[in-house]
């Protein structure tokens, strides 16, 4: 068994740490979907996680997020005498960086073949010739986007599609449906989380326009899904559809 006992309050982190170090995760949150069918308790949502029952597995560490994570719940668990080691990750470079502490600390005695394979398939890429503008909802009702310094930004921007709000003062603004239409981007670009956009819910609202639905775990999460993300992304791109 693995000597690091580990809860994780990141859906990317918590696939990342699984395929690495087997049996070291004890408690993972209620949205960490991969790998499927992951048996460890499940401690909340990365945003109202259960503080006394992480404190009640007594791990050796928790990994978590500055963006995906409250910070009083980090001060919490750090209160609890619990250590607690909180990744920054706005860039793929900097995904990888995170990547490999994450899975050192946790017991990896090497950096794993799916970060190697990863930096590989980011690092082969080919500029595209032509750029796209595009919006990037995350959510609707009311609508919010991708704004500045954001991963999913940077994912998209390697890819040749330049984010419209890469420069707004706010990282995730809200911006009335009027003014995203009046952006006259070349795309939409619609994840399937935060906010699960289909072909039924989010086109429709930006008559004329390309949409591209996405898989949101290759856009927004950094872990094993990032060895695929590049080809999973471009391929929803180029299906892209009035």
């Amino acid at each position: 068994m693995p000597d690091v006992r580990v809860v994780s309050l990141v859906p990317s982190l918590t696939e990342a740490v699984a395929a690495t170090v087997p049996g070291a995760l004890v408690g993972a949150t209620d949205w960490c979907s991969h790998p499927v069918g992951l048996d460890v308790t499940r401690i909340g949502g990365t945003k109202n996680p259960d503080v006394e029952r992480i404190v009640r597995l007594a791990p050796d560490l928790v990994v978590a997020n500055e963006e995906e994570n409250r910070e009083p719940d980090l001060a919490a668990l750090r209160a609890a005498g619990l250590e607690v080691l909180v990744t920054e990750v706005r860039t793929v470079p900097q995904a990888f960086d995170e990547l490999e502490r994450v899975v050192t600390v946790c017991g990896a005695a090497a950096p794993p073949r799916w970060l190697a394979q990863a930096r590989g398939a980011w690092s082969g890429l080919v500029e595209s010739a032509t750029r796209r503008t595009a919006v990037v909802p995350v959510w609707r009702r009311p609508w919010m986007v991708l704004g500045r310094d954001t991963f999913a930004g940077d994912v998209l921007a390697r890819l040749g599609v330049d984010n419209l709000y890469a420069t707004h003062p706010e990282r995730y603004p809200r911006i009335p449906l009027p003014e995203l239409r009046e952006a006259a981007p070349d795309l939409v670009v619609l994840p399937d989380e935060p906010y699960r956009f289909t072909a039924d819910d989010g086109p429709e609202a930006f008559e004329g326009v390309r949409c591209a639905l996405v898989s949101g775990r290759h856009l927004t999460w950094y872990g094993p899904s990032l060895a695929r993300a590049p080809q999973v992304v471009t391929e929803a791109l180029r299906a892209a559809v009035r």
